[in-house]
Parts: structure tokens; C-alpha cells; sequence
């Protein structure tokens, strides 16, 4: 689980943001840090509700948010009108703290309007560089990233997918953030190579090459 006595600095994630609809009004941001996605929303005319487990960070990001939770995940939404519904609702590198996801996931299916999408981020386990770790033996818990001490799930492309579909949502968009291990001929290479490169490999095997994960659902 995250730490309440630690203020996650909760920047902002293009990959995420990108995937928000322009025509969402209201938007939840479930585990929202310091309000660094509802600072860009704002931005943009959008209105956001956000939860998050720290009273620090709930203090932080009600700059930016209309509502904010101090909430604990685990037992799933905090208790929310049953006519309040979202457009959309955010779920960045939230699910792999929670034990039991499935709560949390019933409760969004519950607020998400009628057109409305979950978007969700996920650190990837299968990356190629942790299956290496992995294979010989370094199962080591770290202060972040992909080990931090604070993971309790860990999710791989698949499954990832397989969480969703059955709690009842339709995924219509999956797809990995990361590229190919070149090395340091990485720095050698131009842009306009590099990068339609890593999108055509993560598009190959999204499973091995992406770092992140991400996935747009609906309501089933």
C-alpha cells in the first residue's frame, strides 16, 4: 500500500492526459497525489474530483481539485452519491497498491457514465529487463519504480487485461510506453528513426518491450 506519511509528488502523465476525452466535464482522478493531473485538467476547463490515502497530499492538490477524498482504496470508492457520475475516471499507477482490486474497480463501474471511460496506468513486470532480474534470482523491493516497497500486485500485459474484462469492463484501447534496448547507440540515433521505431516494437510485443501500461475501458 502507499505510505499516508508520504507526499507522492503526483506530476502529470502525457500518456494519461492524452487519453482523457476534450468533452469530459467531470473527471476522477483515483489516486491523485499532489493534484499534478488535476492541475493540467483545470487547465483545460475540466473539473476533477480526486481521492488519495495521504492528508498531505489531499491538502496539496486541493488547489486543483473541486473535491478531494482522503480515502483508503482498499475498501474501494469513498461513499459517493449514487447520481454522481463521471466522464471520466483516471487510475494511474494505482491498482498494483491495492491487495484487492476488485472493489475498487466495481464502485468505478458504478460512477462511470453511460459513455464515460476508466483509464488505467500499470507498471509493466514482464519489462525484458526484469524478466532478466528476475530469472536469476533479484526479487529485491526498491524505494521506486517497478520493485518499490510499495507494490503489492503486479500486473503483466495480459493480465492486466484479464483484471478488467472481468469486472466488467470492455477494454478498447491497450497499449505499452517504452522501446527498444539499444543501448547507447540510443543517443547516436535521430528522432525521427528512434521513435516510430519504439511505437512499431512496443506494438510488436508490448508484453516485453513497454515499461508502462495502459488501457482505455468502458462499462461492459
Amino acid at each position: 500500500m502507499p505510505d499516508p506519511q508520504i507526499s507522492y509528488q503526483g506530476e502529470s502523465s502525457v500518456a494519461v492526459l492524452r487519453r482523457v476525452p476534450m468533452s469530459a466535464t467531470r473527471i476522477l482522478d483515483v489516486g491523485c497525489g499532489s493534484g499534478g493531473n488535476a492541475r493540467v485538467l483545470s487547465l483545460r476547463g475540466q473539473c476533477v474530483d480526486g481521492i488519495t490515502l495521504s492528508p498531505q497530499e489531499a491538502e496539496d492538490a486541493k488547489a486543483y481539485c473541486a473535491k478531494i477524498y482522503a480515502h483508503d482504496l482498499e475498501t474501494g470508492l469513498p461513499p459517493l452519491p449514487a447520481e454522481q457520475l463521471y466522464d471520466a475516471v483516471i487510475c494511474s499507477h494505482v491498482l498494483e497498491h491495492i491487495v484487492q482490486p476488485e472493489a475498487l474497480l466495481t464502485d468505478v463501474r458504478a460512477h462511470l457514465a453511460p459513455s464515460g471511460v476508466l483509464i488505467i496506468a500499470l507498471p509493466n513486470l514482464m519489462l525484458w529487463k526484469s524478466r532478466l532480474r528476475l530469472m536469476l534470482g533479484d526479487f529485491e523491493y526498491t524505494e521506486s519504480g517497478l520493485m518499490d516497497r510499495t507494490h503489492v500486485r503486479w500486473y503483466s500485459f495480459a493480465s492486466a487485461r484479464r483484471l478488467l474484462e472481468r469486472n466488467g469492463f470492455s477494454v478498447i484501447e491497450a497499449v505499452a510506453e517504452g522501446g527498444l534496448p539499444l543501448g547507447p547507440v540510443r543517443r547516436v540515433l535521430p528522432k525521427w528513426l528512434l521513435e516510430p521505431a519504439d511505437r512499431a516494437a512496443c506494438r510488436a510485443a508490448p508484453g516485453l518491450l513497454g515499461y508502462e501500461m495502459l488501457y482505455v475501458a468502458r462499462a461492459a
